[in-house]
């Protein structure tokens, strides 16, 4: 199968990122959300990440005009019966996902393969939400998209290996580097990264070490190239929050059981970055 058309359903940090890379990689990209303002900020954080590409030298003024005729932006989520691939990048609740899904399955002819960029919500469960398991498939990027090499592939219990090669094929057009996981709660990324960061906000709640000396040792001391906290703030606490709970409930066990002060953080709307406020003031 050969991937002509993509389309990106949402159009938020990981979506705007996820459209760039694809359009660089000189695919057809369509790029939908709810609400014509989420478009526009989509589009403008890609024309401004294609500008910087431009002032640093990494692609020609003419490469940066040639992306953008390459991606277009639609409130019409029926445009996705063109694409070969959807990549879902919504907000990371499983009911609005699997509810997306059911929508797009109606919509997309049977050869389209439909992709979650899900950080940790179950792969198979999602797939369950389709008549096309065989050809759903988690893609989950790292953040910032353009920036970050990674792409888990993630095969759900009825992925079929023509799937998984399609996606693999695609990861490695646009530039990244795919690792195949199976549909375990959190993959490998957020299995390994999530503990760390709550276990960091636990040492805030405690007193331990303020925020910036807590960052500071993970930086000089493991030669991270952000702090916990830091990163945190620029996941979201809020996502940082239902990520930490999908482990808890999916695995069982207690040490994946999100700190008290990261639950009263987000129920004051401290978000991190997207509010202006977290660990951090921005």
């Amino acid at each position: 199968m050969e991937v002509r058309r993509v389309f990106v359903a949402g159009a938020g940090q990981m979506g705007s990122g996820i459209a760039q890379v694809a359009a660089q990689a000189g695919l057809q990209v369509t790029m939908q959300d709810i609400a014509p303002e989420f478009l526009d900020r989509g589009m403008a954080t890609i024309r401004r990440n294609l500008a910087r590409g431009v002032e640093k030298g990494r692609i020609t003024a003419e490469e940066q005009q040639a992306i953008l005729e390459r991606l277009k932006a639609t409130l019409n989520l029926e445009a996705a019966a063109e694409a070969d691939v959807v990549i879902e990048a919504i907000v990371e609740n499983l009911q609005a996902k699997k509810d997306l899904f059911s929508e797009l399955d109606r919509i997309c002819p049977a050869a389209t393969i439909l992709a979650s960029n899900t950080s940790s919500l179950p792969i198979t469960e999602l797939a369950a939400s389709t008549k096309r398991p065989d050809r759903f498939i988690g893609m989950h990027f790292m953040n910032p998209v353009p920036v970050m090499q990674l792409v888990e592939v993630v095969r759900g219990h009825l992925t079929s290996d023509e799937t998984h090669a399609v996606i693999r094929d695609l990861a490695v057009r646009m530039g990244k580097t795919p690792v195949t996981v199976q549909d375990y709660p959190g993959f490998v990324a957020n299995r390994v990264l999530f503990p760390m960061i709550n276990e960091a906000i636990y040492c805030l709640m405690e007193g331990v070490a303020s925020a910036e000396d807590i960052d500071t040792v993970m930086r000089l001391g493991m030669n991270h190239p952000m702090g916990p906290l830091a990163l945190a703030d620029l996941i979201g606490l809020d996502t940082c929050l239902a990520i930490l709970e999908t482990l808890h409930r999916g695995l069982g066990d207690p040490k994946y059981r999100p700190c008290p002060l990261l639950r009263r953080m987000v129920s004051a709307g401290l978000l991190g970055r997207k509010t202006g406020r977290g660990f951090y003031t921005y």
